[in-house]
């Protein structure tokens, strides 16, 4: 079923009206993650550079020194514009550093996804079409090794393998693709095989459960009944059909890799969003941390709405209600 121009708009208007409600409600637990931290914030991020004169400085540029009510609405208002505060540590916009810090955190979750998607989708098509046989078998047992190793140790050991043993990857680094596309593949490639390796032995599962789910089907057993040759059976009307889960969950491994990278660039000393977050909470920088989970909170809402409005396009019989 096509869908018209009305619908469509009506169902985007009512997504980001609900994605608005939950920014909202972010931003009041954003707020509150200063105010509910214990001891104050202020001298926690001053630490050994502790003055009076500083402390009042800093907790004036704050806000915190106004009434809540006050500051929750400055927040806001200000959050709005795309104003975030400023990091206690440094000095700087925290919207400037973070801005800085996106494009290597969105570089990696897109090679990550990638290697993911090239890896699980045949991978889980492949189990769900041979359930039972030893292929079956062993793509189930490799993607539960893979849902149990630690993200780290997986880094650790790619590491180990094309680093230290081989000598073929550098080990750390990062240099914006804009400016040598060569260099960024090269340090790119561990950290997203890291981050992907990890995405597609969870993928793998979901999508050899969708196939299998779509596959016992009464159409499915119908169009097999006919005589209609097998690929044209999966094609048409197994995997057209288990893309939907597949999107699914995709976006949501997308997602957790754009905001919960955070070890996989401390070990590979990637500048993104995560080592940014990590040295911040090590700094006690609250306004770096309360900017970074804004940010991250957006990512999420940004590509459910994404994975929403392709559902309609890969299945027309889903209604955009």
């Amino acid at each position: 079923m096509r869908l018209s121009p009305r619908q469509v708009a009506a169902f985007l208007g009512r997504r980001l009206l609900f994605s608005a409600v939950v920014l909202l409600g972010v931003l009041v637990l954003v707020f509150l993650l200063v105010q509910l931290v214990p001891g104050d914030p202020i001298r926690l991020a001053l630490g050994t550079r502790y003055t009076q004169e500083a402390y009042d400085a800093l907790r004036a540029a704050s806000g915190l020194d106004r009434p809540l009510g006050e500051q929750f609405l400055s927040y806001v208002g200000s959050a709005l514009t795309g104003d975030l505060g400023v990091s206690f540590r440094s000095g700087e916009p925290v919207t400037q550093l973070l801005l800085q810090r996106l494009p290597a955190t969105v570089s990696l979750a897109l090679v990550g996804i990638g290697i993911a998607l090239l890896i699980a989708v045949p991978a889980g098509i492949w189990s769900a079409l041979h359930e039972g046989r030893v292929s079956d078998a062993i793509i189930r047992v490799t993607s539960q090794l893979g849902v149990s190793v630690p993200d780290f140790w997986m880094g650790m050991l790619l590491i180990l393998l094309f680093s230290t043993t081989l000598g073929l990857l550098p080990s750390s680094g990062y240099v914006p693709i804009t400016e040598d596309v060569g260099g960024w593949a090269r340090r790119v490639a561990l950290p997203g095989l890291t981050v992907g390796l990890v995405a597609a032995a969870i993928m793998t599962r979901y999508i050899r459960s969708a196939v299998l789910e779509v596959a016992s089907m009464s159409y499915v057993r119908t169009a097999r009944s006919k005589g209609l040759p097998a690929g044209v059976v999966v094609g048409r009307h197994v995997l057209r059909n288990a893309l939907v889960p597949v999107l699914t969950i995709a976006g949501i491994q997308l997602a957790t890799i754009l905001g919960g990278v955070i070890v996989v660039e401390v070990v590979f000393a990637w500048p993104g969003l995560g080592r940014l977050v990590y040295d911040s909470v090590a700094a006690r920088d609250y306004s770096m941390i309360q900017g970074s989970v804004l940010l991250i909170a957006v990512m999420f809402l940004l590509i459910n709405l994404l994975v929403d409005v392709l559902y309609a396009l890969v299945d027309p019989r889903i209604r955009l209600a």
